[in-house]
């Protein structure tokens, strides 16, 4: 099963000099997609790696057939992840600016690969290593390639027409993960068509952090999910949002919560919308739990 380790700052700082301990820094921003890169280039934590969530951990997305983030093919996967020098043995520790979206993507594609343990998100992301003094570099590191090797487990996850096969089905419990607003089909500013999947709860990724960014308590979020599932079994939940991001934070947070990991819909709002045919729900009436 899938283990959710979070790290924070102090942490960290004393593990940086372990041979085994590999950093990959996973910042991005949907409204500026070179933003990630440009902010390693700036600053980073000394030995870290870059990988981007479009040309590293997304494949190419396909117009009117996959969702904004398909997965990516598993052999290019696993050579990004070689080439940020990960060794199956390896420590892994991810971050992002702090909400921990980009860093749990990451997080989920190495469990997808087989790689259930040892790999950390840092609680608060580079903020909060920045607001714990920890030393940052502007230079790209120097890191060997690694020899990782893994293999696809489609157990975790679920497509579109097994879904809508699914839909109906009173034991289905189904999250998304996207702002409120976005639920409803209230406001759209990414995908052209607005709603949610009919069934679905509104479970926002953020909500699953306290008021300074950092994960709720393990007990915390397992009353969250609790009531979501209102005793219907895991092992019967779907995770989405908009394009199979961010649904990556609410499975971490669920295994924070000592869940078994449930299954993803990789494409996600954006890919369900691309067949007219898929039913959609949009009303300002529904609200979360």
């Amino acid at each position: 099963m899938p283990i959710a380790q979070l790290i924070n700052a102090t942490q960290l700082k004393a593990r940086l000099t372990e041979p085994t301990l590999r950093i990959l820094d996973c910042r991005f921003s949907l409204d500026d997609p070179a933003y990630g890169r440009h902010s390693y280039e700036e600053a980073h934590i000394p030995g870290a790696a870059f990988l981007d969530l479009e040309k590293d951990l997304s494949g190419p997305m396909v117009p009117g057939q996959t969702g904004r983030h398909p997965l990516p093919q598993p052999e290019q996967l696993i050579e990004r992840f070689r080439g940020a020098g990960l060794n199956n043995d390896s420590e892994v520790v991810l971050y992002d600016d702090g909400p921990g979206a980009f860093a749990a993507r990451a997080w989920w594609l190495l469990a997808w690969l087989g790689k259930r343990s040892g790999v950390y998100l840092l609680d608060g992301g580079f903020r909060a290593w920045l607001d714990a003094a920890g030393g940052v570099s502007g230079e790209q590191a120097s890191i060997p390639p690694g020899t990782f090797e893994g293999t696809p487990d489609d157990s975790l996850v679920i497509g579109a027409q097994q879904l809508l096969a699914h839909l109906n089905k009173p034991d289905l419990t189904l999250l998304d993960a996207r702002a409120l607003p976005r639920f409803l089909g209230e406001q759209e500013p990414i995908d052209p068509v607005a709603g949610h999947i009919p069934g679905a709860r509104c479970v926002p990724f953020t909500e699953n952090l306290d008021a300074t960014g950092r994960f709720l308590s393990s007990s915390q979020l397992r009353a969250r999910f609790d009531q979501q599932l209102a005793g219907r079994s895991p092992d019967t939940l779907v995770a989405y949002c908009g394009s199979g991001v961010t649904a990556c934070h609410n499975l971490f947070a669920l295994c924070l919560a000592g869940h078994p990991m449930p299954k993803l819909y990789p494409g996600s709002w954006s890919e369900w919308i691309t067949d007219p045919d898929r039913p959609i729900t949009s009303s300002k009436a529904q609200r979360c739990d």
